[in-house]
């Protein structure tokens, strides 16, 4: 979390004037972490960092193989055909990938692809 840019981390054992109180400060641009979670995240830094995942490990296997396909502008029925797989079914990856990826329609999964080099 705090590699993607979290500024604070509160357990759901504070009191409510003390969840305020995190609120307040985060926004004024503190960090606010729980005791218990302080000693953690200092640990957890100090470590070398785990590797973070690329956004294609986000994606099963049959995700990419439809990713690389739509963003190589097969139909869905073309890219079903292909995989042995249902029209609907492919449709169900494709917004499945298009949600992982944070992407809005078929041509942003196209240039995304192209510019990874994916395709």
């Amino acid at each position: 979390m705090i590699r993607a840019g979290a500024r604070g981390y509160v357990t759901k054992s504070i009191t409510a004037p003390e969840v305020v109180d995190a609120v307040h400060r985060v926004a004024g641009g503190d960090a606010v972490f729980s005791p218990r979670l302080a000693g953690f995240v200092l640990d957890a830094f100090r470590g070398s960092a785990p590797p973070v995942p690329s956004e294609l490990d986000l994606l099963s296997p049959r995700e990419q193989e439809v990713m690389k396909l739509i963003a190589r502008g097969y139909t869905y029925r073309e890219a079903a055909s292909a995989l042995f797989i249902s029209d609907r079914t492919v449709e169900t990856h494709v917004s499945s990938v298009l949600r992982k990826l944070q992407l809005t329609n078929r041509y942003e999964l196209s240039r995304w692809a192209r510019d990874r080099r994916v395709i």
